[in-house]
């Protein structure tokens, strides 16, 4: 990563102008994120941290039962209260803001038990806090829970998929919330996400919110349906808008799948009767949508995931929102995070999945930060899957979500210079490890941008690719080996961003020999000393079809002489 910190925006978490990118740390526990601040975050530029509900919950290892609250006590699978408030200083001294998931709408679905902090409790009962009169009992449909989401009346005053509904309209209820808010924000709590806000009538929100000792930042969960009653803009007073609608999140989805729509229809997000870029929180995915289909996730074909977030994360639409979750989910969607919750990233990669320290995303939160408000220019599409964008005079993104590379020459409003590909590397010291392009005077550059794949630079990311690198006329033997099973007529190939490796067109692909099945190989001359992207993809040679594997690309350089070995297991 570059020695110097990428600029955060510090500013006032309420204020509309907001900007800054958020990471939600999905399931990780408070000392991992404590380290993960200051090793990672706050060097890399991400301006706020979402952290999972800090309340005690029912026990289970499964993720979902972090959402079913059984008291106030700030003691959960990821920590308790000491360790709690240590994260918020650590990550406080790294530069990073902290934002705690929190439950007004329900307690827990369970009949009864303990939670994991040892307090017992019944659907009704929770010993010191609520009792039966504090619940919604709305009588409207069977066992009380939502089922006509066209009812406002069912929509804020039955159960959630029978979790508990607290009274929000009553005293009690309303200043028993904020006093468990306050408590968050006394330790230092900067902003508050409001799961499942919109069961959750808008003035009894008003009327919590208006007792809080200071303005936190506010992001509401409102999932808006065609023709529903409850809708966002009856909450856009309180906070911001989560994606907003979820509409963001599946419009993305479709654009990037060319599912009825292109990314080439992306550009006027304000206006597509969505609330304002002002209020709205979007995000490419969050935990609830890569489990059930509603986004991309890192298991979405050819690289749309990666894109989806460097197209987030460049256009000036809204607040975004990087989801940090892990591997598994499409096998078991209920599986809590690996290693108890603490984290296990390595390097640019992540081990596990956790794709806040893919190189673009962290490249693309410099760029983010780096570009502020500045307005969206230069707009071109060629094509329905290819799409350049400027942000003012200070940054430029080109995304080439077709099947071919994209060679075109770009008009910029940037200054002339050499600048480092922040999506591919990163820059220090004058050098960039990944590409760099060069700007005339006057603004233009020519680049081609490989298949399924991006570019940006921004004015505060300059420099040179080492000169040893690609250019040079020495090679090395690089012996690519896959663990993969397939079917009949199945073969595994490898292709990168190298002509050598096919330059990501899957029709130049390597092909991998099965002879130490089901360990594929090829051994591969490449340039030395060169920074590469690449990835596996299966053709099958009875009906021409082409399987990639999941996101992110994979990465690695080649050595200045001698072998080089990478092993790899499918994914």
């Amino acid at each position: 990563m570059p020695n110097v910190r990428a600029p955060v925006c510090q500013i006032d978490l309420y204020s509309t102008s907001f900007t800054a990118v958020i990471v939600q740390m999905f399931e990780w526990t408070w000392d991992s994120i404590a380290a993960e601040c200051s090793n990672y975050l706050g060097p890399s530029g991400y301006g706020y941290v979402q952290v999972s509900p800090p309340q005690e919950h029912i026990s289970g290892s499964q993720w979902w039962t972090d959402y079913q609250a059984v008291s106030y006590t700030l003691t959960s699978k990821r920590g308790n209260r000491a360790q709690f408030q240590n994260m918020i200083k650590v990550c406080h001294s790294a530069g990073v803001k902290v934002i705690a998931d929190t439950l007004w709408n329900h307690m827990a679905a369970q009949d009864s038990g303990t939670g994991v902090a040892g307090s017992s409790y019944t659907h009704y009962n929770y010993p010191g806090i609520y009792q039966t009169q504090d619940f919604h009992h709305c009588g409207l449909e069977p066992g009380d829970n939502i089922v006509n989401w066209d009812s406002m009346a069912e929509v804020q005053n039955c159960q959630l998929d029978s979790l508990a509904d607290l009274a929000t309209g009553t005293e009690y209820v309303r200043a028993r919330l904020a006093e468990y808010a306050n408590d968050l924000l006394g330790l230092g709590v900067d902003g508050l996400r409001l799961d499942a806000a919109k069961s959750i009538p808008p003035g009894d929100l008003a009327n919590i919110t208006s007792r809080l000792t200071k303005k936190p930042y506010i992001t509401q969960e409102v999932v808006f349906g065609a023709g529903q009653p409850v809708t966002p803009a009856m909450f856009t007073k309180i906070g911001k808008i989560l994606s907003p609608m979820f509409r963001y999140t599946s419009a993305l989805r479709d654009a990037f799948l060319g599912s009825g729509s292109s990314i080439s229809k992306l550009q006027n997000l304000d206006n597509k009767g969505w609330v304002s870029s002002s209020v709205a929180n979007v995000f490419v995915s969050n935990h609830d949508t890569e489990r059930s289909g509603g986004s991309l996730n890192a298991n979405s074909p050819h690289n749309t995931y990666t894109l989806a977030h460097i197209f987030s994360l460049a256009h000036p639409y809204g607040t975004p929102t990087v989801l940090s979750s892990y591997t598994g989910f499409s096998t078991n969607a209920d599986a809590g995070a690996p290693n108890g919750g603490h984290g296990t990233c390595s390097g640019n990669a992540g081990t596990n999945g956790w794709r806040h320290r893919w190189t673009a995303m962290a490249g693309m939160t410099g760029f983010r930060n780096h570009v502020g408000s500045s307005s969206l220019t230069e707009w071109v599409s060629p094509n329905s899957q290819q799409i350049a964008f400027g942000r003012g005079s200070l940054g430029f993104v080109a995304i080439n979500n077709a099947d071919s590379s994209w060679t075109m020459k770009f008009a910029t409003s940037l200054p002339a210079g050499s600048y480092c590909d922040v999506v591919s590397g990163t820059s220090s010291g004058g050098s960039c490890t990944g590409s760099s392009f060069s700007i005339a005077s006057g603004g233009s550059f020519t680049a081609t941008i490989p298949a399924r794949s991006a570019i940006a630079v921004h004015t505060g990311a300059l420099g040179k690719k080492k000169s040893s690198s690609a250019s040079s006329s020495a090679t090395v033997s690089v012996t690519f080996s896959e663990k993969a099973t397939t079917v009949f007529g199945e073969n595994i190939f490898v292709t990168g961003s190298l002509p050598q490796l096919g330059s990501w067109n899957p029709n130049s692909a390597i092909p991998l020999s099965s002879a130490d099945y089901p360990t594929w190989k090829a051994t591969i001359s490449l340039p030395s000393k060169t920074a590469f992207q690449y990835k596996f993809i299966r053709k099958n040679g009875t009906n021409d079809q082409v399987a990639w594997e999941a996101d992110p690309n994979r990465a690695n350089t080649t050595p200045s002489s001698g072998t080089q070995s990478i092993s790899d297991t499918w994914r």
